[in-house]
């Protein structure tokens, strides 16, 4: 089992990074492997770090040979990814954005079809704008063909969209619980129980 996680904060050390890995970690000891991408050095090394819809349909070329290719091979690779950002303005960040932007070629070929999807964020308040940044992680999710889940397992309850952190994250005690509710779930959705 493989899941990937990608960072869309600018800080690689941030509260963003910090949910992110804690929910790896916690997918990490129910069995699987992971690896993290941050988005933002990802799409820096694209020859145009956003996507100008160059060709129809997309060939990739603009990101051949990156860190952003390697990037789209990873999560091929993987059974899950979960999407971080924090909260930019009521919704996710430029760096998540732009690299879902870049994704027309991968989206062409159908790869991601099926695989499990999840999303966190952090923000600043308590209810400074995470429920609708993880409503356009899910949009971008939904339009990959991607499996949603949230953060419900079985043996708590149903959950809600994901998890909702308030910084700084490691604080936020409701939200690494249900940081571990969500990693049972994704693992649970990759053994397809």
């Amino acid at each position: 089992m493989f899941v990937v996680g990608i960072n869309g904060s600018s800080n690689k050390e941030g509260n963003t990074s910090f949910l992110l890995k804690y929910i790896l970690e916690e997918t990490e000891k129910l069995g699987c492997k992971y690896e993290i991408i941050n988005a933002g050095e990802a799409v820096l090394s694209s020859k145009v770090p956003f996507c100008i819809g160059c060709s129809t349909p997309c060939n990739g070329k603009c990101y051949e040979g990156t860190l952003l290719d390697d990037a789209f091979k990873l999560i091929s690779q993987a059974d899950a990814i979960i999407v971080g950002s924090p909260v930019y303005f009521g919704t996710l960040s430029a760096q998540i954005k732009a690299f879902f932007d870049k994704t027309r070629k991968v989206r062409g070929e159908k790869i991601w079809i099926n695989k499990v999807g999840a999303g966190v964020t952090v923000g600043a308040s308590k209810y400074g704008g995470q429920e609708t940044t993880l409503r356009a992680i899910h949009d971008i999710l939904l339009v990959h063909g991607i499996t949603i889940v949230g953060d419900g397992h079985e043996e708590f309850d149903a959950g809600h969209q994901g998890v909702c952190a308030q910084r700084p994250a490691k604080d936020d005690e409701f939200a690494l619980k249900r940081a571990k509710v969500m990693a049972r779930r994704i693992v649970s959705m990759i053994k397809g129980k």
